[in-house]
């Protein structure tokens, strides 16, 4: 096979590209943003840093300002959407034709799921059984599947496969429990001609999948304009008009692969046998009209949903959510005093609901699941390497800091559970690793 030549510029980005496609790179970025934002919150520049995220951005129109909000709302509300969206677009991939497709392989993840949302939310409810600091319940309950997975994936061949897809599929879950807790319980007040509206555009979108409607540009159009901003003004919070619009996705394809493979070979053979000039760097017009073919199909074998999906993980992965880790991440540990720190138990709430709540509930869970004979272990896994899985569950940094941003509006809270999530997600990063780091060596 002849070796392409590279241009300079492939010689920049190709290393970029091949970092990017690494499973460990997100968890990378993520951990790096952290680090950056904890520099900025305790260092000269923090009263910079925090007034930064208060400048106020919005739209203006005959005179009159719309949709006015702070940096960091706007980061919340509307990146953060981004980010749901593309858990949505997952979720739905999952039940169509991923691990949430068969009932029998789901139900350990599943149940791993609910019993690591419901244990660590009975937790931070028995340290924190009442008054304003009881609404954080939430926060324990989520799993980071940008870090855990990148703790998993930095232990190579010492994790089965059986393993990676169960943390998986018990994350994408977790996401579902989280996008319906806040769907139900973190919202304010709610104006329902704004919902009405925002349904009416939902309905438009799903017509449109229905009618075989596979523009992305439709669905962005209607998904942003309609939607998404009838939810936002709705009370509602806005991330979940994403997940609503995901689902509206098309999931299939408009040729099968049989079809699409006979074609290809026939559009291949055409080209071959087309009047073709080696020493001229141009394509003749039959070429062009036969490539352009080749891609019409090609774009009618890859649904929608999948084709979004791969475009938008990357810019999710090393754009937004380092985006929102810069700017939730930022708690100035110089200042804090102990006593100000222990004066509710948010921090014991959220550290031993992360903690010991996501171990008892994840291993609890299955084992009664298994000793039940409800679903069997998958192939390579035990005891040992659940409890180390369940430790990496406890990694709750990203979906826990965005609970805690609707959970709380006094700042003391917010400080004292952001400090609960770091130390537990450490902890459990750490211990998690160490136990799976002692398996032995999978056979390639």
């Amino acid at each position: 096979m002849t070796k392409l030549k590279e241009t300079p510029i492939e010689k920049v980005t190709k290393p970029i590209q091949k970092f990017i496609q690494n499973e460990k790179a997100g968890g990378i970025v993520l951990g790096i943003s952290v680090i950056i934002a904890l520099v900025f919150a305790n260092s000269p520049l923090s009263d910079e840093y925090h007034h930064f995220l208060e400048h106020k951005f919005g739209f203006q129109f005959d005179g009159k300002t719309y949709l006015e909000y702070n940096l960091h709302h706007w980061i919340n509300d509307g990146l953060m959407a981004i980010f749901f969206f593309v858990v949505g677009l997952e979720l739905k991939r999952e039940i169509v034709g991923g691990e949430l497709s068969n009932p029998r392989k789901a139900l350990l993840p599943i149940a791993a799921a609910i019993g690591g949302m419901l244990v660590p939310a009975l937790v931070y409810l028995a340290f924190n059984p009442e008054g304003e600091v009881h609404s954080g319940w939430g926060i324990p309950m989520a799993t980071d599947i940008a870090f855990a997975l990148g703790v998993l994936y930095l232990l190579g061949n010492k994790i089965p496969l059986a393993l990676k897809v169960f943390l998986t599929a018990l994350a994408i879950v977790d996401d579902l429990g989280a996008v319906l807790v806040i769907a139900f319980f973190y919202t304010s007040d709610i104006s329902s001609v704004s919902l009405l509206i925002g349904f009416s555009f939902l309905m438009v979108m799903y017509l449109g999948n229905k009618l075989g409607v596979r523009s992305v540009l439709f669905y962005a159009f209607f998904g942003i304009l309609g939607l998404w901003t009838a939810f936002l003004l709705s009370g509602v919070h806005a991330t979940i008009a994403a997940v609503l619009a995901a689902f509206t996705i098309p999931a299939d394809v408009k040729i099968k692969e049989n079809v699409f493979i006979a074609r290809i070979n026939k559009h291949l053979t055409r080209f071959k046998k087309s009047d073709a000039n080696d020493k001229i760097p141009t394509l003749t017009n039959e070429q062009l009209h036969i490539l352009e073919r080749m891609k019409s199909d090609t774009n009618k074998a890859i649904p929608p949903l999948q084709k979004l999906e791969h475009a938008m993980h990357p810019m999710v992965t090393f754009i937004i959510i380092p985006i929102f880790a810069l700017a939730n991440a930022g708690v100035s540990v110089l200042d804090i005093d102990l006593e100000q720190l222990f004066s509710t138990n948010v921090v014991l709430g959220v550290a031993l609901g992360l903690l010991a709540g996501k171990v008892v509930g994840v291993v609890g869970f299955t084992w009664l699941c298994v000793k039940l004979k409800i679903a069997p272990f998958p192939e390579g896994m035990n005891m040992k390497n659940l409890f180390g899985l369940s430790l990496l569950a406890s990694i709750g940094f990203t979906m826990s800091l965005f609970v805690t941003s609707l959970a709380f509006t006094h700042e003391e809270y917010i400080t004292q559970a952001k400090i609960g999530i770091f130390v537990a997600s450490i902890i459990g990063g750490v211990l998690g690793y160490m136990i799976l780091n002692k398996q032995p060596a999978q056979d390639s």
